[in-house]
């Protein structure tokens, strides 16, 4: 059922333009007009964001664009969306609706459609040029998310909260609001005279921050200056032990385009036992592709192992490691792989949330990616370079009708084949990233 709800009148101070400008100014890295996308829901929160947005890129001399994802979740969601077009149209504020299609998933619906609403929002950005987009997630968003983690045992990485920045494939996500108080965004809105909607998912008591929100003790009774303060410190704590273990990274682990890494096992014995962890996990993730870090206990194991039995394979997050010429081999695992994809002409595709595919669409034909091991197929032909032959098996491969057409990482390709697709590594997980911003 569609709700509309106007909020009419409240004590506290709305943000203002100038606030937003400040809070944009400190995250930094805007091109001199630029061109920003906002996440529209239709809620108070988004809606706010977006018209101090709008304002302040044309400040600027650019533009902004806001985008509503219709997840189809509910009857009255493409209703939903229509509604915030008309509301933005009347205000001049260019609007797109995007839709997520196909069948959703029978169980963890909300991480889905977050997963959907960022891949379609991500892929508008990357087709229109835009760097930014922008969401509005505020103190109580970031409150909720340090008590989540908080319960669960995060450490200071979780217990940060959430970045200002984060990157998304072609994009980077903005959040200029973690600070700012929801009833300032309300405020906004009724100085505005702007309507608003609310998603009832949202005090859906199935979902763990919705049980949060209907049960105001839990978040300090109304008070949440000393969580926000504990978020600040932890956000700090944070950015230190960022810089110390990328500095660590930089000097320890070599990543190949073939999609394999190289670790120096010195750095795992010198290291104090949580970077070295820590180094472990990331890079785990960037070869594994996996959805979620390794638990701690995990990589303890992990470390222990390979500092006492430096010559054993071991595994970790859908990746293995393998005692090379004193060094160690970070490969992928084929048993945790996808199973091999078909690539037609013209296709735009990520493989194993590793690959990034594209074929153009005047190649004759489509072929099959896949590792090479999957097949178990061999590349006889003299190959270029010296990859170590345990890294073959999980290089990339292409298959068409006639067989084994080619492997790009080895400079093999059958004689007779063309227009092959191009293959580059992009792992879902960066083995360094933009870092945790706090602002």
């Amino acid at each position: 059922m569609l709700r509309f709800i106007r909020n009419d009148s409240s004590a506290t101070a709305p943000l203002t333009l100038d606030e937003l400008a400040a809070r944009l100014d400190a995250i930094g890295g805007f091109e001199a007009r630029p061109l920003i996308a906002v996440a529209v829901s239709g809620g108070p929160d988004s809606l706010a964001l977006v018209l101090l947005a709008d304002r302040w890129a044309r400040q600027q001399g650019g533009a902004a664009r806001a985008l509503t994802v219709d997840h189809g979740l509910r009857p009255e969601s493409a209703e939903e969306a229509r509604t915030v077009a008309g509301w933005l149209a009347a205000r001049a504020i260019p609007h797109e609706i995007l839709i997520w299609g196909g069948d959703k998933p029978a169980s963890g619906i909300q991480e889905a459609a977050r997963d959907a609403r960022y891949g379609l929002m991500a892929e508008w950005c990357r087709t229109h040029g835009c760097l930014h987009l922008l969401a509005a997630h505020q103190r109580e968003d970031q409150v909720e998310t340090h008590l989540i983690r908080r319960r669960a045992g995060s450490g200071i990485d979780g217990l940060a909260g959430m970045s200002a920045v984060r990157e998304l494939a072609g994009c980077r996500l903005v959040r200029p609001l973690l600070r700012v108080p929801r009833a300032r965004l309300l405020a906004l809105l009724a100085d505005e005279g702007q309507a608003f909607l609310r998603d009832p998912s949202n005090l859906n008591p199935v979902f763990e921050r919705a049980r949060l929100r209907l049960a105001p003790e839990r978040l300090g009774g109304g008070d949440l200056d000393p969580i926000v303060a504990e978020l600040h410190v932890s956000g700090r704590r944070r950015i230190e032990r960022e810089r110390l273990l990328d500095r660590l990274i930089a000097g320890a682990v070599v990543l190949h385009r073939a999609g394999f890494g190289i670790l120096d096992p010195a750095a795992i014995g010198v290291a104090d036992p949580e970077r070295a962890e820590r180094l472990l996990g990331r890079v785990a993730a960037t070869i594994g592709a996996a959805h979620y870090p390794a638990r701690l206990a995990r990589l303890a194991r992990l470390r222990t192992g390979l500092l006492a039995a430096p010559n054993r394979a071991r595994t970790l997050g859908g990746c293995r490691f393998v005692a090379w010429r004193g060094r160690l081999l970070v490969l992928r695992e084929l048993a945790a792989a996808s199973e091999p994809a078909r690539v037609e002409p013209g296709a735009c595709l990520v493989w194993d949330r590793r690959f990034a595919v594209e074929l153009a669409p005047a190649a004759p034909g489509g072929f099959m990616l896949g590792y090479l091991g999957q097949s178990g197929a061999i590349a006889t032909e003299r190959s270029e370079g010296d990859l170590p032959r345990l890294v073959h098996p999980v290089l990339p491969a292409l298959w068409d009708g006639e067989g084994l057409a080619a492997v790009p990482h080895l400079g093999y390709r059958r004689c007779g084949v063309r227009l092959l697709p191009g293959v580059s590594f992009r792992p879902a997980n960066p083995l360094t990233s933009a870092g945790f911003t706090v602002v």
